[in-house]
């Protein structure tokens, strides 16, 4: 057993933190106050709260439910302090949930084998579908794909300086894996003759505060998916409802960043050239991009990961 003690504010909030390998967070500690409440957000869409949401979000800097952690973190991140408990959870194995640049994410650490299997489990993603990764730097893509297409003399440009300017931004690059990626990451567990050849990983690195402060942190980039309702082809993005919905399913925490735009990032496969466009999202379609058409073909479809 750990005790983390996380200072801020000219207040101490204490809690013991247990291994995350699928157990829950066992408190000790009475609830810390803040001085000011909460400065209130501009969200595109009115979420009306129910009292068990209003649990989830006291004017104490962590609060938990059925031993879900829940931190609200100011958007900007200049409470980033707030995060060093979320990124010592992730070291050890927790699954829980982000904000990033375009919507909220399931996201475990890369390297746990056991986190990369309840993070599927927790979505219900099939074994033989890719995840995506998100990424500080171009130093984690590099390591873990075999990069950005760099010219090839016949008449391609050199799109890794055209993708600088996208990035950190709203798009997932399609990239070949590295041998670095773990195979969970990958199609795995199927033997369809479309599937052996490729190797291939989403790729994100948003431009969100807080998403960029818990990946400055870590060693490694981070697997993550999208969040749906559980019924529904429609994009969660009230992290109380996402708590709410699947906190049951094996969550160990939520990081409040405020209710977010029904947007997913632009897919792009860069395997291909010129790179097509799979899903157009936030991302705008620069002229070095080809839309692909109405008609994409099951094998280019199946090619959007897992991601957000």
């Amino acid at each position: 057993m750990q005790t983390v003690r996380v200072c801020g504010d000219n207040q101490l909030w204490r809690y013991d933190a247990v291994s995350f390998f699928g157990s829950r967070v066992s408190f000790r500690s009475t609830r810390v106050s803040f001085g000011a409440p909460r400065r209130s957000r501009v969200v595109s869409k009115v979420v009306k709260r129910s009292p068990k949401r209003l649990k989830y979000t006291s004017g104490s800097r962590f609060t938990k439910e059925d031993g879900l952690v829940y931190v609200e973190a100011d958007p900007s991140a200049s409470d980033s302090w707030k995060l060093e408990p979320i990124v010592s959870m992730l070291k050890q194995g927790a699954v829980g949930v982000i904000p990033t640049d375009t919507l909220y994410a399931i996201v475990c650490d890369l390297r746990s084998h056991s986190a990369i299997e309840r993070l599927r489990r927790i979505k219900n993603i099939e074994a033989s579908k890719p995840l995506s990764i998100l990424c500080y730097s171009f130093r984690d893509i590099d390591k873990y794909t075999v990069g950005f297409p760099r010219g090839d003399g016949q008449g391609h440009a050199n799109l890794f300086k055209a993708v600088k300017h996208c990035l950190p931004g709203p798009y997932t690059f399609i990239l070949i894996a590295s041998k670095e990626l773990p195979k969970q990451c990958i199609r795995f567990g199927t033997s369809s003759a479309k599937y052996a050849s490729r190797k291939n990983v989403g790729v994100r690195m948003p431009d969100d505060a807080i998403c960029q402060s818990i990946l400055k942190e870590m060693d490694a980039p981070l697997i993550c998916t999208s969040i749906k309702f559980q019924k529904e082809d429609e994009w969660m993005i009230d992290p109380v409802m996402i708590a709410d919905t699947y906190g049951p399913e094996g969550l160990d925490f939520v990081v409040d960043g405020g209710v977010r735009v029904a947007e997913p990032s632009t897919v792009v496969d860069m395997t291909k050239l010129p790179p097509k466009v799979l899903r157009q999202g936030k991302g705008p379609i620069l002229h070095w991009m080809e839309l692909e058409d109405d008609q994409m073909i099951d094998v280019d479809k199946d090619l959007i990961p897992a991601g957000i």
